[in-house]
């Protein structure tokens, strides 16, 4: 049976925003991201199969004002000075395009964008191993994960979008945002 709530496309993005309110420095990220303009649903971490992942561009050419629209989101805020806050959404892909795919999302303080993207790869692509009967020690370093991963034939790819922010100097709300957007 078909279904027509698939989406067949997704991109990411990511912002940073800074405000002396909370939740106008978040919009701000949204804004940042090119995303503000949208209602967003907050989703889980499957990446559907057969999905294309286009740029951020494109993805924003398709979508409407005010539409209803689906994502992965991960958010990281502070208003502590020169405090560093990230954002980290990670896809992995595998090698049957007619499987699904796991979108890790994380969100904490400290951690510099390589230290980040390789966390949020990690573990989406830890999750999509364990579906497959994969179970490894999560002590082993992650390179050597992803050679056990690639030499099972599991994971054609990984990706992530990170977006890391130090908070503002004179204490203003700062906010880290990345994004995995869904287009149905």
């Amino acid at each position: 049976m078909e279904s027509h709530f698939v989406p067949r496309q997704m991109f990411f993005t990511k912002g940073v925003g800074k405000h002396r309110e909370n939740l106008q420095s978040f919009e701000e990220a949204l804004r940042d991201a090119g995303i503000a303009s949208f209602n967003l649903v907050r989703v889980s971490s499957i990446y559907p199969p057969q999905c294309r992942i286009v740029s951020r561009r494109r993805g924003l050419e398709q979508l409407n004002p005010g539409e209803i629209i689906f994502c992965v989101l991960a958010d990281s805020r502070t208003n502590e000075p020169n405090r560093l806050v990230g954002a980290g959404i990670g896809l992995a892909v595998p090698a049957d395009q007619n499987k699904h795919g796991y979108i890790a999302e994380h969100h904490g303080f400290g951690m510099t964008q390589r230290i980040c993207a390789d966390y949020v790869e990690d573990m989406a692509a830890t999750m999509l191993a364990r579906t497959q009967g994969i179970d490894l020690d999560p002590d082993t370093a992650y390179n050597e994960r992803k050679d056990i991963y690639r030499a099972k034939g599991l994971v054609v790819k990984t990706r992530a979008a990170v977006q890391t922010a130090e908070g503002d100097k004179n204490g203003l709300w700062t906010t880290a945002l990345a994004a995995a957007v869904f287009i149905l």
